[in-house]
């Protein structure tokens, strides 16, 4: 069995993301793109965003810390520490309303 601290890995990702050009900084902690499940913790700071890209397979976001916004169309969900929310089966993005740290579990089939 493998243990890991998200609050550790969130409070590592934010200090990258807050030191990286691009404002923003991931750390895949279980399977990657050989596996059907990757779960990654990406840092985002304030203000940073991921742009508009495909969903590939079911996933969610689980802030660990901060707040975020999820944009997909004319859609839009808000997220604060705790919420947990379903990315939609379209093109999204993902805009950090402040520092934000948060958990994306991707499964492909």
């Amino acid at each position: 069995m493998d243990k890991k601290s998200l609050t550790a890995v969130a409070r590592q990702q934010l200090k990258l993301a807050s030191s990286a050009t691009s404002g923003r900084s991931s750390q895949t902690i279980y399977g990657g793109h050989s596996r059907s499940l990757r779960q990654t913790v990406v840092g985002l700071s304030a203000g940073q965003s991921l742009s508009e890209h495909d969903n590939y397979g079911e996933s969610t976001l689980l802030i660990l810390s901060g707040k975020l916004q999820l944009v997909s169309g004319e859609n839009k969900w808000k997220g604060s520490t705790g919420d947990l929310l379903v990315v939609p089966n379209a093109r999204h993005s993902v805009e950090a309303l402040e520092d934000v740290a948060f958990l994306l579990t991707v499964a492909t089939k």
